[in-house]
């Protein structure tokens, strides 16, 4: 009698333990089946994959990158070198230093001393060299550490580089770039703070362009070199670390644009905004800033000085009727002023509601104070104040 619970316990245990285990096996079997399923469906899932990619199903754009204009122009450099042994670079530390704003970094370890040349502080000799050698054939880039600098070479890029073509009834082409940061730097007063755009572009002979963005410096400057004609090449120092968005097109060793062409950067029917450099980007905020008030802009980037693309622009004020010009250099005899003479000129006249304004710097030599030199140069304020005036709004 006493071993009775005990037995009855091991009867319990046993039973408990043989479910158990039918438990386990049916459970292992459900998993069994799971699994076989899920090889099945997984399968049926590659197969799908398989045509979804086949068809190219949802395949999203490529991610645009960001490059700065340094880096653009770079670019250009590196790659034009490398298209063309005949092309090479010289100026002031544009070598072992890398440049003085680093545009030319990379380039002196890959190409040598041959082809990117360290000059001494002498524009008038080394810019002389540059046009020397463009004449016996080869297609050298001159840089201006600023174009401040560039006075002192100005017979060379006019009196050779500019009139040898004519001169000399078409038999010697002068292929040069003269390149380097042009206009209002920060902080640094009244010698390197000019804007050469309508100096070089007063004389025939000379082609010269003005690079807004990334996509502007590599195009215009792959272009440039190309050229068979002297091209001056005017960047903007403030630009050089802005970062844009540059799309496969871009990117692509073969990308160019063609010097003498406009771009149309924001559409707009009320008044037409153009201009060159920096200060496209400031037309851009102005006019995101005056849309809000129902007012559409239309941007125009110029890109080319001369020849000035001036069909762009006649096209652009036919469309809105009102136009401002904006720049940074001075407003005697300017960029806008010419702008204003050919649009007086030619058909486009006759559309316009309202006379053309010129937004410019301050006719007087770049003060030192930083307020002062604020209030020398356009701000988005002015173009903001411009554009109501001109509308009468």
């Amino acid at each position: 009698m006493g071993h009775a619970p005990l037995v009855q316990c091991s009867i319990a245990c046993y039973d408990w333990t043989r479910n158990l285990a039918k438990d386990n096996i049916s459970e292992l079997e459900d998993r069994l089946k799971m699994a076989a399923t899920m090889k099945s469906w997984v399968r049926t899932g590659k197969s799908c994959l398989a045509v979804v990619l086949q068809r190219e199903f949802h395949r999203t754009a490529p991610v645009s990158l960001q490059v700065t204009v340094r880096d653009a122009l770079n670019q250009a450099l590196d790659e034009e070198l490398e298209r063309d042994e005949k092309v090479f670079l010289l100026g002031e530390e544009v070598a072992q230093y890398d440049g003085a704003y680093k545009v030319s970094r990379g380039l002196w370890k890959k190409y040598g001393d041959k082809r990117i040349i360290d000059t001494p502080i002498s524009e008038m000799g080394f810019a002389g060299i540059a046009v020397g050698a463009a004449m016996a054939g080869l297609r050298p880039i001159c840089e201006f550490m600023t174009f401040n600098f560039s006075m002192q070479a100005i017979d060379q890029v006019i009196n050779s580089a500019a009139k040898t073509y004519y001169m000399s009834a078409g038999a010697v082409s002068v292929p040069i770039v003269f390149r380097g940061p042009n206009g209002a730097s920060a902080g640094v007063a009244a010698q390197h703070s000019q804007c050469f755009a309508a100096w070089y572009a007063h004389c025939p002979g000379l082609k010269v362009v003005s690079p807004w963005n990334a996509e502007d410096a590599k195009g215009l400057l792959k272009a440039a070199i190309r050229d068979n004609n002297p091209v001056v090449v005017l960047e903007n120092e403030l630009m050089y670390g802005v970062p844009f968005e540059v799309s496969e097109e871009v990117q692509s060793k073969d990308f160019l644009i063609p010097i003498g062409k406009a771009k149309i950067e924001r559409q707009g029917n009320h008044i037409s905004l153009v201009s060159h450099s920096r200060y496209v980007g400031y037309c851009l905020d102005a006019a995101a800033v005056l849309a809000k008030e129902g007012i559409e802009c239309e941007v125009l980037n110029m890109r080319t000085i001369r020849p000035m693309d001036i069909e762009a622009i006649e096209t652009s004020v036919m469309k809105t009727n009102h136009l401002i010009t904006v720049e940074g250099g001075w407003p005697q005899f300017g960029v806008g002023a010419e702008i204003c003479a050919k649009i007086m000129e030619g058909p486009a006249f006759n559309y316009l509601d309202a006379p053309v304004i010129r937004v410019t710097g301050a006719d007087l030599p770049m003060p030192y104070a930083k307020m002062l030199e604020e209030n020398s140069l356009p701000q988005v304020k002015d173009l903001i104040f411009a554009v109501k005036k001109t509308l009468n709004v």
